[in-house]
């Protein structure tokens, strides 16, 4: 069963799906006057909502509850239950309608912006308000905090999930054809160019997903025009239908015309693909640091991790962004309820914060948002690298969609394809999306 706080009213909803307009009104009624936070004790637990999707984060609090965190659990006993990625939406506003969040929890993207159902009734804690007050605010990493403040327009998150993202690539590969690491556009075109007449493929994605080929388009803008670009977008100063916007769309569509993505790249899934990469048919692949756990794997990994290296995505000549900008994500939102906010709840969030990026390291070889505060021992080399890069990098951007509507978002993914193929020119292609934008509005 869900466990729900005392405070709980008894008031039942008579339908799971509510409309756009009622679901607001019954936000705004189970709201804190003011929007303050609470200061009592009112949690009997610490309850934890995760997707059932991903076990790390509920498994790692869970070692935690038993070890570093013993007294915070003793004080305030973890909890925890899952939901469905695909019903939080539904399960959280039928949650909140009843005053029944839990502390912690998994939330869409939208629900919780300044302008979402909980964001602007006041239901969520500001983390870095409470953490800069718990004193454990700097175990959260500069880069994480950019990527969530970007992404949920305030520190509304905690970066259990966090990833960056760049090329992975096969070292043997790149040294038997004489090809340096790439660090412009022109000289990695120029490289899938030298790999393709090798025999390779030489850039493989999961093409049916179309999230990896449109993220390739968002990092040439970005590289092109700047960390800002898509907020621009976003905020009407630009068009993506504007030549230097069009020109990134072409840039990848050109990949495709050339070949450099192989064969079957439209119907490409992502077993295939990191199949491809991993046995050493395909020389590289775009893709984000949860590919470290097939990296690892050394049933997977047929190429031997020591040869897989990993570089950002290149610059654009005379462009005004540059490759330090790592592109990145914070996975889904994991909110923390502001009424059921306490001196308990605070001593649980101090010890994650203090804990769990060395613990998830140590214990499950991912990396996270968290300051590694202990040393980990026999790390891979790669996944250190990887980490290093996060502790270390100050500004992120975000991906191609990440400021899009959902239907934006779909027609983006799916009509990459088209693109790629030549089916669908960039001018068309960007000229679709910004139709959705603008009627978005």
């Amino acid at each position: 069963m869900f466990l729900t706080p005392p405070t709980r009213r008894t008031r039942r909803l008579t339908t799971l799906v509510v409309a756009a307009g009622a679901t607001a009104a019954l936000l705004a009624g189970c709201a804190d006057s003011g929007g303050s936070t609470g200061g009592g004790d009112s949690a009997t637990a610490f309850s934890l909502l995760t997707p059932a999707e991903n076990k790390v984060i509920a498994s790692e609090l869970t070692t935690l509850s038993t070890g570093q965190c013993s007294a915070e659990n003793t004080a305030l006993p973890l909890d925890s239950q899952t939901v469905a990625q695909a019903d939080v939406v539904q399960k959280i506003t039928l949650l909140a309608s009843q005053d029944a969040l839990p502390v912690q929890f998994v939330a869409g993207t939208a629900q919780v912006k300044p302008d979402g159902d909980l964001g602007k009734n006041g239901l969520l804690l500001d983390y870095e308000k409470t953490l800069t007050d718990l004193g454990v605010w700097d175990d959260i990493l500069p880069a994480a905090v950019s990527t969530i403040k970007s992404v949920y327009g305030g520190m509304v998150s905690l970066p259990y999930q966090y990833n960056i993202e760049g090329i992975f690539y096969n070292k043997q590969l790149f040294a038997a054809n004489g090809i340096q690491e790439p660090k412009t556009w022109d000289e990695l075109v120029a490289a899938l160019t030298t790999l393709k007449a090798a025999g390779v493929v030489p850039l493989t994605e999961a093409g049916n997903q179309g999230w990896p080929i449109t993220r390739l388009i968002g990092n040439y803008i970005f590289r092109d025009l700047g960390p800002d670009a898509m907020k621009a977008v976003k905020d009407g100063s630009a068009k993506l239908t504007d030549p230097e916007y069009v020109k990134a769309a072409q840039a990848i569509a050109d990949l495709g015309a050339a070949g450099l993505f192989g064969e079957g790249i439209t119907s490409r899934d992502t077993d295939t693909a990191n199949a491809q990469f991993l046995s050493g048919q395909a020389a590289a692949t775009y893709n984000g640091s949860w590919f470290l756990a097939n990296l690892n794997d050394p049933a997977q990994n047929k190429i031997g991790a020591e040869n897989v290296g990993f570089m950002p995505f290149p610059n654009v000549a005379g462009g005004k962004g540059d490759s330090s900008q790592w592109p990145a994500n914070a996975g889904a939102a994991m909110a923390t309820s502001q009424k059921l906010y306490g001196p308990k709840v605070g001593d649980w969030l101090s010890c994650i914060a203090t804990n769990y990026g060395s613990a998830v390291m140590k214990d499950q070889g991912v990396i996270s948002g968290f300051k590694l505060n202990t040393p980990v021992e026999d790390v891979p080399p790669l996944t250190g690298e990887l980490q290093g890069i996060v502790n270390d990098a100050t500004q992120t951007v975000l991906w191609f969609e990440a400021l899009m509507d959902a239907k934006t978002t779909k027609d983006a993914q799916t009509n990459v394809a088209l693109l790629i193929s030549g089916s669908m020119s960039a001018q068309d292609y960007m000229a679709l999306l910004q139709s959705d934008l603008d009627q978005a509005k």
